[in-house]
């Protein structure tokens, strides 16, 4: 449960937005990232792959490490 599979976009140095696997969804940090945040939410079957990240690949990896 302590871990937490994040996936970040940036542009310039600058985060636009964000997926957390404690979240469950993204979150836009800019006005172009909250539009596409807004964008990606409404995809279920790319948030339910994101989700699946976590099982994927932090939890086959934390063994390994």
């Amino acid at each position: 449960n302590d871990i937490e599979y994040i996936k970040s976009y940036y542009f310039n140095k600058l985060e636009l937005l964000r997926f957390s696997s404690s979240v469950g969804k993204y979150v836009g940090y800019t006005e172009l990232g909250v539009k596409n945040a807004e964008r990606f939410n409404k995809d279920l079957s790319n948030l339910a792959a994101m989700k699946a990240q976590k099982e994927t690949y932090c939890k086959h990896n934390v063994d390994i490490d």
